[in-house]
């Protein structure tokens, strides 16, 4: 069951990006030759007007094969290379948009089901660093070295993507704001850098508009997450071998299914609609990098004809798309080994 779950959410999630690029092609007026959720050979699928709908046998990954995208074509009207920029460009960006769109609905639920964690501090700590600032019990974070903070798990996440040197931090209390600068302190017990004070983990719901505006806030978050995580990867913070891909991300919401059918099926779905605002605004994020092969790298080229007004060489464009393609395979078998690997060991 955990394996079928997190196998319907993966697709789920994919299925929803491609649908993104097929109604912004479709609006386009962009014949899509076939709409398919997976890879490989097809397991069933059938044809419906110009489109073949289909489902593959390797239930990762997904495709929108729109005419022309890639090769030449004939279809004066229907090929996307024959469309104004614009309108491919709104082709491109609609899968990553509708991931965020999806991540938004997700957030929605959750902020209403359960609320959002709000930055109020529940303890200080004697002798830590905010204990000698001044800071109380009661007190709301509001920023961190000009960072708004919107959530409590931002804090602490601030600390593990920023560093510990001095931070100033802005709090508000009986309606006033406060500023103070304090440095977090190394502790030994739990082994991480603290500043000495902690939440009471409580959840707060607000009404119709707090509920938009938090979901707003929780899908940032997320995109802010990645590129912070992608920033300690760059700067070689972190290890390739934190990395995870599709084996490693079904084995994720499988373990979390597992830990959350005691608590009973309600903490099941919050649980994984919570894993599915995570992968969403991830994959959002990461298909708008200005990397080959991607959404973004194909952005990069699109938004370089509209500003000179006149398109890339087609087998230059090819070309860089073809090893970007090979770079991300390579990487790709990279991951899976890698979540094999610590499937096995782990």
């Amino acid at each position: 069951m955990k394996f079928i779950v997190a196998i319907v959410i993966f697709s789920i999630i994919i299925l929803f990006h491609e649908l993104g690029h097929f109604l912004f092609a479709k609006r386009a007026g962009v014949r899509v030759n076939e709409f398919c959720l997976g890879l490989g050979p097809t397991l069933v699928g059938f044809q419906k007007g110009e489109t073949f709908y289909s489902i593959k046998l390797l239930p990762f990954g997904g495709a929108c094969v729109m005419e022309g995208e890639d090769e030449e074509s004939d279809d004066v009207t229907g090929s996307f290379q024959n469309k104004t920029v614009w309108q491919r460009i709104s082709i491109v960006f609609g899968g990553p948009l509708f991931n965020f769109i999806m991540a938004f609905a997700g957030a929605l639920i959750i902020i209403s089901c359960v609320g959002y964690d709000i930055p109020r501090i529940y303890s200080v700590t004697e002798g830590y660093p905010a204990d000698e600032a001044g800071i109380e019990a009661g007190d709301i974070i509001t920023s961190i070295n000009g960072k708004t903070i919107h959530f409590y798990r931002e804090v602490s996440n601030y600390i593990t993507f920023h560093g510990v040197g001095e931070m100033d931090i802005t709090y508000e209390r009986d309606g006033e704001e406060y500023e103070v600068t304090l440095t977090p302190v190394y502790d030994e017990e739990s082994g991480r850098y603290m500043m000495g004070f902690q939440s009471d983990r409580s959840r707060v719901k607000g009404n119709f508009f707090d509920t938009i505006k938090y979901s707003v806030f929780e899908v940032k978050y997320w995109i802010d997450t990645t590129f912070s995580s992608l920033k300690m990867l760059v700067l070689r913070q972190v290890s390739l071998n934190n990395m995870s891909g599709p084996v490693g991300i079904v084995k994720t919401i499988g373990d979390t299914y597992t830990d959350s059918i005691e608590d009973g099926y309600y903490y099941v779905f919050l649980n994984m609609v919570n894993i599915t605002i995570l992968l969403s605004a991830n994959l959002g994020t990461m298909n708008l990098l200005p990397l080959p092969a991607l959404d973004g790298g194909r952005l990069v080229f699109l938004i370089i004809e509209a500003i000179r007004g006149k398109r890339v060489s087609p087998e230059k464009e090819g070309w860089v798309h073809g090893v970007g393609i090979l770079l991300l395979m390579t990487l790709m078998v990279f991951v899976m080994f890698n979540d094999i690997r610590n499937i096995i060991v782990g």
